[in-house]
């Protein structure tokens, strides 16, 4: 059966997020992509299963913060998404502790600072198992769930760099990752057709903190490639996020929404 219309007709009861239940993994930064994606999840009324990888006191503070800011239920696991048994455990705990899930958020993953010469083979595979697998697993996990029930929105945090070759550094593991995850999620939208929509989101340069080691001239001339001329914030992601996990979004599946102050342009 195809996914129906919504009954909604008013703009901010469709973009409205109540009563669903988001996951969003890799949500344990202060102001990451992920961070601002469940913020802007929970001002739309969603309940939050957020995760973290290593910084437990991160992801539980980020919790703590939602419940009190938004006033919905928000609940932080723990979560390796480069192992399988980690994310069905995942989303095993979200649906006995909340029900069900209804948008899932894969947006963890890694970077990496070299080329194919430069880095060993492992740093290939961790980079490759953690932003492309990683993500396969956590869609096969949800996925089985949203056939279940024969409704979801899986939103992939994929990357202007699958698009094109970034310049000046080296990092061909992550483009390549980001590259099969927008791949994807369009060959996921139409193998879930009938029960699912799947979308990915493409950031350009974003002001998240990891990328504060890099080199300031570096830093400058990413900056005057991009025709906004300058980083964005994370904040300026989550309208998107929004968007793609809300009932706005229905007739939306398989697309990758680019947003990287027109860098791709060029």
């Amino acid at each position: 059966m195809p996914i129906t219309v919504p009954k909604a007709d008013h703009l901010l009861d469709l973009f409205s997020l109540k009563g669903k239940v988001v996951v969003v993994t890799g949500a344990s930064g202060p102001t990451g992509i992920g961070t601002e994606a469940a913020r802007g999840c929970a001002e739309m009324g969603a309940d939050l299963a957020i995760t973290y990888s290593s910084r437990p006191e991160g992801g539980e503070k980020n919790a703590k913060d939602i419940i009190d800011k938004y006033g919905v239920k928000c609940k932080a696991y723990k979560c390796n998404i480069g192992d399988y048994a980690s994310v069905e455990k995942l989303v095993a705990d979200v649906i006995k502790d909340y029900g069900k899930i209804d948008v899932f958020i894969a947006n963890a993953g890694r970077t990496s600072d070299a080329g194919i010469l430069e880095e060993p083979v492992e740093k290939w595979q961790e980079v490759v198992n953690t932003d492309l697998n990683g993500t396969y697993y956590c869609a096969r996990a949800v996925g089985l769930h949203f056939r279940e029930r024969k409704t979801g929105s899986l939103v992939i945090t994929a990357s202007m760099s699958g698009h094109i070759a970034n310049f000046p550094q080296e990092q061909t593991s992550y483009n390549v990752a980001k590259a099969g995850c927008i791949h994807l999620t369009k060959s996921l939208a139409n193998e879930w057709r009938d029960f699912a929509r799947v979308n990915c989101i493409s950031p350009g340069y974003i002001d998240t903190g990891l990328s504060d080691f890099v080199d300031q001239k570096v830093q400058d001339l990413w900056k005057s490639m991009i025709p906004m001329g300058r980083n964005g914030q994370a904040k300026e992601l989550k309208g998107g996020y929004v968007y793609l996990a809300s009932d706005a979004s229905t007739y939306t599946t398989g697309t990758d929404l680019l947003i990287d102050g027109g860098y791709c342009t060029r």
